[in-house]
């Protein structure tokens, strides 16, 4: 039955609507969509074991919840897919401000409207996109912006004295009845903001300047936090924390896999960067390995985390720096090259926070070494591992490459090279293609010029072959040239 053309609250009795809490909702949608099967929270990866069971069971329990989790692990975007369990339409009050329920009216506006019109009171109808709130906790945010405070233009519009409750001006969780409140970074809100809450999470009283209002609110409480925010500038006071029926912990990516469609799905890409530049498989693993790098490295500051964002920024930079090349050459078309990479440190720079021993490095070339680190990682799972020492006599597989380097010149990767003599430049170590078709031979052919960049980048951060910045590209040598470059 379509309820939402019933007007008054007559109707909606005689129809057989029956209401219901909110987080009596969220269990009966859940319930359903479960017993169907079909996905609750979608475009959430890496979380189906982990996180949102612990999420349905928090909902299927009516609890309150908290994510806590380092940034960039979706735990505002959990928080708003909550909306979708929700009923599609809820009646509400006509007027009232904090979407009274005409069969459980707590504001005194409601109050007194359904007692003097009776079955003849006006309802509208809430959708459920209207019922979501959210609060980004700060330092600032004050009692009055989160519950409520007396109004005095209300007071002299309305000729009324401040014993009268109907001066009060409502705050956003007042006004956010019968909907999901979210407080992000709730460690960031000062201690005695977070005692404000405690009665409207257990018995719904709130107080304002000596008003003591009886508000049984109806609202189903997320809030996020960070484990970093409980040294550096705040914690969540216990007894509030004892209010929070569940706590759920995120986490970041376990795998390359998950990782990629991550970045696939949040990069949104224009058009024409999709249909005009390659990206060869191997690029997008590396963009996400190298997240996992900085996770682990001894620059980066653990307890800050690495957010699935630098993925995503720097896989945005790394086509852009593709479609750069390519508008400033003419072409039309293009594909992803290793040295492309370069283009990507602004995205890192930006997103990861550094030990004292990087400061001490800096920024731009901890970016770099995590570049180079994540090449390094995945090396050896393509090709052969490069042995520090080898054994005279015994043949290797990158001695040719090797060889063919120490009789010539090396050769020189210009970020402005066009396709074609890029190409042309990686042609000229034909041994490199030897390499792929023996321990790589099902790589797609648009993709092996990628990887023979990468061939060339894993020998020289193996000291196999050196590689250093020109001013606008990368030149590999013989590492005898190179220290002959470098001493005479």
């Amino acid at each position: 039955m379509d309820y939402t053309k019933i007007t008054t609250f007559g109707a909606l009795k005689k129809s057989g609507y029956k209401p219901k809490t909110i987080k009596e909702e969220l269990r009966q949608n859940l319930i359903a969509k479960i017993r169907k099967g079909e996905t609750v929270f979608t475009g959430v990866h890496g979380y189906e074991d982990t996180v949102i069971p612990e999420l349905e069971r928090a909902i299927l329990s009516k609890h309150n919840i908290n994510f806590l989790g380092l940034r960039g692990q979706a735990k505002t975007r959990l928080a708003r897919l909550m909306v979708n369990l929700l009923d599609e339409y809820v009646p509400v009050v006509a007027g009232s401000e904090i979407n009274d329920d005409p069969y459980n009216p707590i504001s005194r506006y409601s109050l007194e409207l359904l007692k003097e019109k009776g079955d003849d009171t006006a309802i509208n109808w809430l959708h459920r996109s209207e019922r979501f709130s959210e609060k980004l906790a700060t330092p600032d945010v004050t009692v009055a912006d989160l519950i409520g405070d007396v109004d005095p233009i209300k007071a002299a519009n309305l000729r009324l004295s401040y014993a009268d409750d109907r001066v009060i001006h409502f705050g956003m969780i007042p006004r956010a009845n019968r909907s999901i409140f979210v407080i992000n970074e709730l460690p960031d809100l000062q201690a005695r903001i977070q005692v404000a809450l405690f009665n409207i999470l257990q018995e719904g009283d709130i107080q304002i300047r000596g008003f003591k209002l009886r508000l049984p609110l109806d609202i189903q409480f997320v809030f996020t936090a960070n484990p970093e925010d409980y040294t550096n500038r705040g914690s969540i006071v216990t007894p509030l924390k004892d209010r929070i029926g569940s706590q759920i912990l995120t986490h970041y990516p376990e795998s390359v896999e998950i990782a990629k469609a991550i970045t696939a799905q949040e990069s949104n890409l224009e058009a024409a960067q999709k249909e005009e530049i390659y990206v060869p498989e191997l690029a997008r693993e590396l963009i996400e390995q190298i997240s996992f790098e900085a996770r682990n490295s001894e620059y980066v500051d653990e307890k800050s985390g690495v957010s699935a964002r630098m993925s995503i920024t720097a896989f945005q930079n790394l086509l852009s720096t593709a479609e750069l090349r390519m508008l400033k050459s003419g072409s039309k078309k293009t594909s992803i090259r290793l040295s492309d990479f370069v283009g990507i440190v602004p995205a890192i720079t930006g997103k990861v926070e550094l030990v004292y021993e990087g400061e001490q490095e800096g920024a731009a070339s901890v970016a770099l070494l995590l570049i180079e680190n994540a090449v390094k990682s995945l090396f050896p799972i393509l090709f052969p591992k490069i042995e520090k020492l080898e054994r005279d006599n015994e043949r290797y597989p990158y001695d040719d490459i090797i060889r063919w380097f120490s009789e010539s010149e090396g050769i020189e990767l210009s970020d402005e090279l066009t396709d074609a003599d890029y190409k042309r430049q990686l042609d000229q170590v034909t041994a490199i293609q030897t390499l792929i078709e023996q321990y790589q031979p099902q790589t797609k052919i648009q993709d092996r010029y990628f990887l023979s960049e990468f061939i060339l980048w894993g020998l020289a951060l193996n000291n196999k072959l050196s590689k250093y910045r020109l001013g606008n590209g990368l030149q590999f040598q013989d590492n005898f040239q190179d220290y002959l470059r470098k001493n005479l």
